[in-house]
């Protein structure tokens, strides 16, 4: 493990993961903050206001959006004991909006200090909203009512929409897992969404998706370049997964049609040959359209780095394969096809397609490990490494995956 890595992990006690939140474009407007200590309890972070607010938007809420870097404002989850003890650490109003847990009683004590909060410019959400009466006295302090529409049948939840319009609040409808979950949703007036359904390939149908211009461009200075090797080549392509995709389907397509498996994307370079990736890269260039949905080449690029760096940690072999297996795992929903179609049409060796398409194998294991983490399924990690690694390891992919979307934006 890095030096980098090792320093970081001094203070990744604290689990944290984040997941986007968007508005009916399918645009992120915000992004919601998983987080929980080792133990299952709160982090003490929380008491020391300058390392959490360091934290939290130096390393999670820097997003970059058309070219520019730009603050999304973070759902950041707290209790009630929380806001009584004046934990809060003072976070600047307009990038913060506070996720009061569910819980039982709602004292005197606590709306006096929810109406202070709002009245000093402090947002709230409260979270899986179910129509207890007993919050009612919530609804006037809170920014945005979040409600699980797993939970809610379709009478259930146009009557909780219905009770909360008077409010004038945002609705954010949690737990969307498909096209049909987000579509009932709109239909019912949620305007803020939440859940895995961009990870469907249903869920982007209608898009184009290219491979990023600047990035063509470093690819051919790098192919026109004296030292360039495979491997060189490589480290460029692999920020890209259409084009990582667009490659090894070269190998399998009429032109470069071979038996062989490929074991990483160098490798095929090396059997289609520099002066042949060049005049596609080029092709590829001309042909280029706009479109890619940035939120999820981010999370792909998040899932491939975190994969990696978790096969590092336990010394595994050829840790590319594990990014391949990341970096692929959603190219589904980039590209808008059954994952058995894409990978029957490149040729991948058989265990990075079956880590890819039934979890099996070491790489597989990985895979899932990541896919736990990203969702905040702190219980079902299986405990590969100590939890602190699996912080260290997100937070360096997601800083990663920033970095490499910051330098090829247009």
């Amino acid at each position: 493990m890095s030096n980098v890595l090792d320093e970081q992990l001094k203070d990744g006690s604290v689990l944290l993961a984040r997941q986007p939140v968007f508005n009916k474009n399918q645009d992120v407007e915000a992004y919601s903050l998983l987080y929980r200590s080792d133990d299952g309890t709160l982090p003490e972070e929380f008491s020391d206001e300058q390392a959490t607010a360091s934290v939290i938007l130096n390393n999670y809420a820097v997003a970059s959006s058309d070219g520019k870097s730009k603050h999304l404002p973070l759902y950041v989850k707290l209790t009630q004991s929380m806001l009584l003890s004046d934990m809060l650490p003072n976070l600047p109003r307009d990038n913060v909006i506070f996720e009061l847990l569910r819980e039982d009683g709602i004292s005197k004590e606590l709306l006096a200090v929810l109406r202070d909060r709002k009245q000093q410019g402090y947002r709230f959400a409260l979270t899986h909203f179910t129509g207890d009466k007993a919050q009612t006295p919530l609804l006037d302090l809170m920014h945005v009512v979040k409600i699980d529409i797993q939970r809610h049948d379709d009478a259930e939840l146009k009557q909780l929409v219905n009770f909360c319009k008077p409010y004038h609040l945002d609705l954010l409808a949690d737990k969307v897992e498909s096209q049909d979950d987000f579509r009932r949703a709109i239909g019912f007036g949620f305007n803020l969404f939440q859940g895995f359904f961009l990870c469907r390939p249903v869920s982007i149908k209608g898009k184009s998706f290219t491979s990023s211009k600047v990035l063509l461009l470093q690819l051919l200075a790098e192919l026109d370049s004296s030292t360039s090797t495979a491997d060189s080549v490589e480290q460029i392509v692999i920020n890209d997964p259409v084009m990582a995709y667009k490659i090894l389907r070269l190998v399998n397509s009429a032109a470069f049609r071979t038996p062989k498996q490929i074991e990483s994307i160098s490798h095929a370079i090396s059997m289609i040959g520099m002066d042949q990736v060049k005049k596609w890269a080029t092709l590829f260039l001309l042909s280029g359209q706009s479109g890619k949905p940035v939120e999820l080449t981010r999370m792909m690029l998040i899932r491939g780095r975190m994969c990696e760096l978790l096969a590092e940690m336990l010394s595994y072999p050829q840790p590319i394969n594990f990014f391949m297996v990341g970096l692929l795992s959603q190219l589904d929903a980039m590209m808008d096809m059954e994952m058995q179609t894409l990978m029957d049409e490149i040729p991948l060796n058989d265990a990075i397609k079956q880590a890819i398409l039934t979890r099996v194998n070491q790489m597989g294991e990985i895979l899932t490990e990541v896919q736990h983490y990203e969702r905040g399924e702190w219980d079902d990690l299986s405990g590969l490494l100590d939890r602190p690694f699996y912080e260290v390891a997100y937070r360096h992919s997601l800083q990663w995956a920033d970095q490499v979307l910051s330098s090829l934006n247009e």
